[in-house]
């Protein structure tokens, strides 16, 4: 590809600010990818999206030069495959709570002798089999592992599951987050903030990033001042609804005038 992927420039310290695809269509993307977003986060765990949408979605992104993520179903070997066979340049693993399902992640993902991935040359991710004699070392080097940390268990657990070695990122989602902490919604509590600068605090003395969502611009900052680098802002869906209500509300406002 012609551009540095989001994973190296992470490890260069530079925070990177994509979104969440939930409607299943190559076309919305490839306008995102307009914008000069850096990533976009595949919704197969949410929503109607299958793997054949989301390979052409893929296609859609790299036209732009966006890196795509894709958000699997759940961690299992075979979501995690196919997510990557298709071409993606990465996985986001829903629901880690343990160093032991971090280790399943990564074993998944990767190909031996680091893990198990299961391995076929003729998919898209090994260009057909052409030229994919370093398939499996590119791959091993430059595949993107985020994993979803949503609840009180896998804070707890959290320097376990960051020295688990292959884990680029550790997503912390604040309302799943504080649910867990007993404050459903309230994302901006000072106890799911503190959390947040906990996760970037364990993620940073090993050596990875942290992620976060932000729903707004003051959320963004929040995220930004507390050192998340890995930031998914908006989901598509709410993007295009809230733009149409801006609409009506203008509709209305100039026709009364």
């Amino acid at each position: 590809m012609g551009h540095v992927q989001i994973k190296q420039r992470m490890k260069n310290g530079e925070t990177v600010i994509g979104t969440w695809n939930s409607f299943p269509s190559p076309s919305v993307v490839n306008a995102i990818g307009c914008a000069g977003l850096d990533f976009v986060v595949i919704d197969c765990e949410h929503g109607p999206m299958n793997f054949e949408t989301a390979e052409n979605i893929v296609r859609a992104a790299e036209v732009k030069n966006m890196d795509t993520v894709i958000r699997v179903p759940a961690n299992k070997d075979h979501f995690i495959l196919r997510a990557l066979d298709i071409g993606s340049h990465g996985v986001q693993v829903p629901h880690i709570s343990t160093s032991g399902a971090t280790s399943a992640v990564v074993n998944s993902a990767k190909y031996s002798p680091v893990g198990e991935r299961g391995l076929s040359p003729f998919t898209r991710a090994g260009d057909y089999g052409v030229n994919s004699d370093n398939h499996i070392e590119q791959s091993n080097e430059s595949t993107l592992i985020v994993l979803n940390v949503e609840g009180v268990e896998g804070l707890k657990n959290l320097s376990s599951i960051c020295s688990v070695k292959g884990v680029d990122v550790v997503f912390i989602g604040p309302y799943d987050l504080s649910q867990s902490l007993g404050k459903p919604g309230d994302v901006e509590n000072i106890e799911v903030i503190s959390a947040i600068k906990q996760a970037v605090a364990v993620a940073k003395e090993n050596n990875i990033a942290c992620g976060s969502f932000a729903r707004d611009e003051k959320y963004l900052d929040i995220l930004l001042s507390s050192g998340v680098r890995y930031i998914t802002y908006g989901v598509d869906s709410a993007v295009l609804t809230n733009a149409y209500c801006d609409l009506m509300s203008l509709f209305q406002s100039v026709r009364k005038k």
